[in-house]
């Protein structure tokens, strides 16, 4: 049975596909768009050995569900693993980061709301899908622009700690 086109439904495998910087995955399911700006959702591929660096959301809170897989997750002064099943609540202005430290590859569907924060996701995609030379100068403007502040020294401290 063919599946019925509606904007309402986003089928297995639909979405708008991208990478940000660092190889973690972005797949659009529910734009805000869609939604009156209410929520937005996202699913993050993210293989082994990759992370999202330290940032914080001015604007949103955010609630990951792992679908596959077992992420680590540092949220404020809190480490902890997070397996397939795990619910996490990303509030906005706590400095947080995820990384999936393997052996295999971990999936999440993130719930952001007020939506808004899946276009900053599609324009940092962009710029990865376009091999932009300006990407770290391009990456801090449409932060500001969007209201995620990322320190590029946490990062780096980051990266070094997770031999990323």
């Amino acid at each position: 049975m063919a599946m019925t086109r509606s904007r309402y439904l986003v089928g297995p495998g639909q979405g708008a596909v991208g990478t940000f910087p660092g190889g973690v995955g972005t797949v659009s399911k529910i734009d805000g768009e869609l939604t009156g700006g209410t929520l937005a959702i996202v699913e993050h591929p993210v293989p082994v050995g990759v992370a999202a660096p330290p940032h914080t959301h001015t604007k949103e809170d955010e609630l990951s569900y792992v679908l596959e897989g077992t992420i680590t997750v540092w949220i404020g002064d809190e480490q902890f693993e997070a397996p397939a099943g795990s619910y996490v609540y990303k509030p906005r202005n706590i400095e947080h980061a995820f990384w999936n430290p393997g052996p295999n590859p971990a999936r999440l569907l993130e719930i952001i709301w007020p939506a808004g924060l899946e276009k900053f996701f599609r324009q940092m995609a962009d710029l990865v899908a376009r091999r932009d030379p300006t990407l770290e100068a391009q990456i801090r403007r449409f932060g500001g622009e969007n209201g995620v502040r990322m320190d590029p020294k946490k990062r780096a401290e980051f990266e070094r700690r997770l031999r990323i």
